[in-house]
């Protein structure tokens, strides 16, 4: 395994023991902390190992991060509709 992937595993791996842990703020802190060290590791990933991985590795965080996704893709469809 190379070590950009067993980096974004060792993420992944975070991510869940930081879900896991309680929090007032909804995990939000959490979610821009992972998404601030997932960014340089998909690049890292991409140039380490191709675009596939890096997509791979991509559709990986956007299942762990489901809800800043979500949040995301809502204001896209708003800023679109001129709302």
């Amino acid at each position: 395994m190379s070590l950009s992937l067993l980096l974004i595993s060792l993420w992944v791996v975070l991510a869940f023991v930081m879900a896991a842990i309680p929090s007032t703020d909804n995990h939000w802190r959490r979610a821009y902390i992972l998404i601030a060290i997932g960014v340089p590791l998909l690049i890292f990933v991409v140039w380490h190992d191709g675009v596939i991985a890096g997509v791979i590795g991509l559709v990986v965080g956007a299942l762990v991060l489901r809800w800043p996704v979500r949040y995301l893709w809502r204001w896209i469809k708003a800023r679109s509709r001129g709302r």
